[in-house]
C-alpha cells in the first residue's frame, strides 16, 4: 500500500511542482467552489496512477491545483464513499497521498441531514466533533508506521484554531453559521425517522455518509482539519420529509454562496 501511495504522490508532485498549503474536499453539490480558484493544473482521477474512481452525481472526479485567497490549494472535486462498494483503504487513499505531498491542512465539506431542531435547509454547520458509526474503521489492520502511530489521539479532530477563525469570518460576513456534531452512517439510504431520532439521542446535530474516515486518516498523519456541513434535508423521530439526491444537490447549491464566503475568509486568515 505504501508503495502505491508514494507512486501516486510522486506523480502529482511532478505535475504541480509545488507543495499545496491546503487540501479541500468538495462534497455533494459543492463543486461550485472550484470556480473560485485560479486554476494552474487539473488532473482527472482516471489519469492519476492508483487513484480510485467516483460514481456519484455531483462528484466530478478531478484534482484541481491552483491559488485561492493567496493560498496554494489542491481541491478534490469528488470523493469516495463506503456505499459505493469501496473499502476504507480506497476511500482514504487520496488523504494518504496528500500527506506525502506535504500538505498540513485539510478542509472537508459535505451535504448532511439536519436533526437539530433549530436547523433549516440550506443552513451551514461548522463541524466541532463527530461520531463514527461506519461499520469499518479506516485504521483497521496493519498500521502504516511511515504515516502515523498505531493509536491516534482524537481529542481535537477538528482544529479549534480554524473553528475560531471561521467564526470570526462568519461574524464579519454576516453568515449565520451553526456549530455541531456530525454523525457518519454508511448509506446509501437516507435515514428513517427512528434513525434520525437515534442520531439526535446520541448527541448528533447532523448526519451524513462521508467525511469521518477522511478526518480519522488525516489526524493519523498529524494534519489540521476544518469541516463544514450544508444542511440539505431535515429529519427527526416525529417528522419524515421525503428526500432525493436531486433535492440534496439543489439545497447545497442554495447554500453555496455562504460556503464560498466562509472558506475564502478562512483561507485569508490562516
Amino acid at each position: 500500500m505504501f508503495g502505491k501511495i508514494k507512486e501516486t504522490s510522486d506523480f502529482i508532485r511532478n505535475e504541480i511542482g509545488e507543495t499545496p498549503d491546503f487540501a479541500i474536499v468538495l462534497g455533494s453539490g459543492l463543486g461550485a467552489l472550484k470556480n473560485e480558484v485560479e486554476a494552474i493544473k487539473t488532473l482527472k482521477y482516471r489519469d492519476i496512477p492508483n487513484f480510485p474512481q467516483t460514481t456519484v452525481a455531483g462528484h466530478s472526479g478531478k484534482l484541481i491545483y491552483g491559488r485561492l485567497e493567496g493560498k496554494k490549494v489542491l481541491m478534490m472535486s469528488g470523493r469516495f464513499h463506503y456505499y459505493e462498494g469501496h473499502d476504507m483503504q480506497t476511500i482514504t487513499f487520496p488523504f494518504r497521498v496528500f500527506h506525502l505531498l506535504g500538505i498540513k491542512n485539510l478542509i472537508v465539506s459535505n451535504a448532511s441531514g439536519g436533526v437539530h431542531p433549530d436547523f433549516q435547509v440550506a443552513d451551514i454547520m461548522i463541524i466541532k466533533d463527530h461520531i463514527n458509526m461506519m461499520p469499518e474503521h479506516p485504521l483497521r489492520g496493519k498500521n502504516l508506521d511511515e504515516l502515523g502511530p498505531r493509536f491516534v489521539d482524537m481529542s481535537e479532530p477538528y482544529s479549534r484554531r480554524m473553528i475560531a477563525l471561521a467564526k470570526q469570518v462568519a461574524e464579519e460576513e454576516g453568515i449565520d453559521a451553526k456549530e455541531g456534531v456530525y454523525v457518519a452512517l454508511q448509506g446509501p439510504t437516507f435515514e428513517t425517522p427512528a434513525e434520525y431520532g437515534m442520531v439526535r439521542a446520541i448527541g448528533g446535530d447532523a448526519v451524513g455518509m462521508s467525511t469521518v474516515p477522511e478526518v480519522i486518516v488525516a489526524k493519523h498523519q498529524g494534519m489540521d482539519v476544518f469541516g463544514i456541513s450544508i444542511i440539505t434535508d431535515l429529519g427527526g423521530p416525529e417528522i419524515a420529509f421525503a428526500v432525493s439526491h436531486e433535492e440534496v444537490l439543489a439545497a447545497a447549491d442554495k447554500a453555496m454562496p455562504k460556503v464560498i464566503r466562509l472558506v475564502k475568509g478562512l483561507l485569508r486568515k490562516c
